[in-house]
């Protein structure tokens, strides 16, 4: 079992930075495979970043390429997202998920057994 807490989210103004953290305990070898994700209001959950823990190799929706990062620290268990130039379509629910394998498609929800109760980003334009 592994349980992810975020954290990070708030209220900015369209152009403006933030950093998510999702902190994982637990079975920690059970992370293999890990993603970010958003669902706005009235719409699907969608992954934004994911990456693969042990090769770090680290993938991206086209909507948040070069303005969102993905990264880890491994010694913390925590995994981040930095967003920068927000714009308001970003605004949404934020999670975090894990996955014990190696997923095929890493961004992907139905990829994922666990994940956290999310965070909220808000975005004024």
């Amino acid at each position: 079992q592994v349980q992810l807490v975020e954290s990070g989210g708030g209220s900015v103004q369209a152009g403006g930075s933030l950093r998510l953290s999702c902190v994982a305990s637990g079975n920690i070898y059970s992370r293999h495979s890990m993603g970010w994700f958003r669902q706005g209001p009235g719409k699907e959950r969608e992954g934004v970043a994911g990456i693969y823990i042990f090769q770090d190799d680290k993938y991206y929706a086209d909507s948040v390429k070069g303005r969102f990062t993905i990264s880890q620290d491994k010694a913390k268990n925590t995994l981040y997202l930095q967003m920068n130039n927000l714009k308001p379509e970003d605004a949404a629910m934020y999670y975090c998920a894990a996955s014990a394998m190696r997923v095929s498609r890493v961004l992907r929800t139905g990829e994922y057994t666990y994940w956290g109760q999310g965070t909220q980003v808000t975005v004024s334009s």
